[in-house]
């Protein structure tokens, strides 16, 4: 005769608190803040010609 035993496994989920999505999005913004500044005011040609041609190509006006 065999016992069938069932055991409980609790799924642990991941639940983000407001304060920590808040925190997410500030830091992405502060990032992608930066990365524009420092592509469009780079006085490195090849890094600011990059991102001039990126923006072309997604057919983004730029000019």
């Amino acid at each position: 005769m065999s016992i069938i035993s069932s055991t409980d496994h609790s799924t642990a989920s991941t639940t983000s608190t407001l304060t920590q999505r808040l925190t997410a999005a500030v830091c992405a913004s502060i990032l992608g803040a930066c990365l524009v500044y420092f592509a469009g005011f780079s006085h490195i040609e090849a890094v600011h010609n990059a991102a001039h041609d990126t923006r072309h190509s997604s057919a983004f006006p730029c000019h």
